[in-house]
Parts: structure tokens; sequence; C-alpha cells
């Protein structure tokens, strides 16, 4: 696990922090040592693990942050030698890395859940047509890296989802936020969005997600 942020303190002691959603997500049969990125923690290239996965972060791939270039330049080192895995932040910092563009979208907050159509099947995926997800970004891949495809999209995050090949694969919406976490988020960001966005978002939240078959999709694809 590549931790690149951390829920807000007060929901990271009640839900644990990133990596352990995830753990919770791809269930058995994985060990996961945990690398705090943003604290400057960073594997060696040929350290002896099979995977990465990025994680989600309040930060912006864009901001002028320490750890953030030695990430981008950490992932190109270990391209087609690991597997690699990003969600939210790790979607976008994985696309940056490999030479796509991302920015703060000028549509604003996607908050809630998601419908995501499935645009090219991949081997490690079943034969569903969408997945319902959770969202919560601003910040948007607006321009792929060379050697993406598009795997899962929306109306509103055309590039939900990105495949490189069997060497990488990155989902923009949160397999990993069960729903009173996220809930519990939305209402704790209530006041950098619009009211009703954030009460939209909540509501949604009581439908049923896909965030079981996401993780077993990973799962697949780390073990493939």
């Amino acid at each position: 696990m590549l931790e690149t942020g951390a829920p807000p303190a007060r929901l990271a002691e009640t839900y644990g922090r990133y990596p352990a959603m995830f753990a919770r997500l791809l269930g058995d049969g994985f060990q996961a040592p945990t690398f705090r990125v943003n604290k400057g923690e960073l594997p060696a290239p040929d350290a002896a693990i099979d995977a990465y996965l990025v994680t989600g972060s309040p930060a912006g791939v864009y901001d002028d942050l320490p750890w953030i270039e030695p990430l981008a330049e950490f992932l190109r080192s270990v391209r087609g030698k690991k597997k690699l895995v990003g969600v939210c932040f790790g979607h976008q910092m994985l696309a940056q890395a490999f030479g796509g563009k991302v920015i703060k979208s000028p549509k604003g907050w996607g908050v809630g859940l998601q419908r995501y159509a499935i645009t090219e099947r991949e081997p490690w995926m079943d034969s569903s047509p969408a997945v319902f997800l959770t969202a919560s970004h601003q910040d948007q891949v607006v321009e792929l890296p060379p050697g993406a495809r598009v795997i899962a999209a929306s109306e509103f995050t055309p590039h939900a989802g990105l495949a490189y090949g069997d060497e990488a694969i990155s989902f923009q919406p949160h397999p990993e936020f069960e729903p009173d976490f996220s809930a519990a988020l939305f209402q704790e960001r209530s006041e950098a969005l619009p009211p009703d966005l954030a009460r939209q978002a909540v509501e949604s939240l009581s439908a049923p997600n896909d965030n079981a078959r996401l993780g077993r999709w990973i799962g697949k694809f780390l073990r493939s």
C-alpha cells in the first residue's frame, strides 16, 4: 500500500486509515505492508513486493508537495515490473506519472453513488455492464497517457477507469468507501460542498453499490 493521505482524524479513529479499508475490500490472501508516501516513505524499486496500490488523498497531483514527484518517479521505475493499482488520487497519479494530464475540473465536485458504464471488458472483469460506486473528487484526468485505455466512464467522469495493458489499472471512484464512512465524510465536508449536493450525496448512499464486485476485480487483476 502506498498511502498518500488519510481521512479526517475523527473518522480515522472510527473507520481506520485507507490501507485498512483496502485490506477489508480485498479480503484474505494478500499481505500488504504500508508505506506512508506523504510522510516521505517509499520502498526501494527492487523491493520484494509484487504489486503496489496507490490510495486516495486530499492532495492534488499537481500540488507542489515534496513527495509528489518522488512518487511519480517511483511509479515510472516499477512500471512493467510490478502490478499497479490506483484509486482516486492514485488513479490521477498514475495518469500524470505516465504522461497524462490532471486538472481541478470546472465541473466541480463529483460526490455520492454514481453509475459507471464498462466501456471495455478486461479478463479480470465479470459480465456486468456497469458498476455503482461512490465518488468524492474535484480533480479529473482530462488527457490520457500513452498506452492507457478507458474501461469505465460516466458523463461526469469520462476517464473514470483506465487500463495500461496488463501492467496497471486505476479507478476514480472509491470501492473501499463503505456507505457509513462516505456519509460521515460528506457531512464532514459539508461546508466545502453546495448544501443540496451534500444532501443528495448522502441520500444516494442508500442504494446498492458494487464495492465488493470491484474489490473482486482488483483482486483478480493482482493475481493474474
